[in-house]
């Protein structure tokens, strides 16, 4: 990874779709405990090399946003607040990756996406 979201060409939620694409012909699936803790690092490693793209910036480009999101998209905060990676605060990150088929429904949420069901 290494480079900005604003610089890549190829998006995580499309390299993670490929990637899941490809493992569904296998017999064997990845823990979605592990598949959530892979995707934190990801974006954890991509936010130590630069700002991500801001939240505005992520809803006009088409991608949806969590709810958590949406209300930090529309809080009066500066855009350093915006660009920060808000799955670090947010307690479906911690449940994902901690119990496997973990109780979250929230639409557009990474973590909801990795659960087994």
């Amino acid at each position: 990874m290494g480079g900005r979201i604003v610089s890549e060409k190829v998006s995580i939620e499309e390299l993670i779709s490929s990637a899941a694409a490809s493992l569904q012909d296998s017999a064997v699936r990845a823990p979605s405990r592990l598949k959530s803790r892979i995707y934190s690092r990801l974006v954890r490693e991509q936010a130590a090399s630069g700002p991500l793209l801001s939240l505005s910036d992520t809803k006009t480009s088409g991608s949806a946003l969590c709810i958590f999101e949406a209300l930090v998209r529309i809080a009066p905060v500066g855009d350093a607040v915006k660009s920060k990676n808000c799955c670090r605060v947010c307690h479906a990150r911690v449940v994902a990756e901690r119990i496997e088929r973990a109780p979250i429904y929230w639409p557009h949420c990474p973590y909801v996406q990795f659960q087994s069901r």
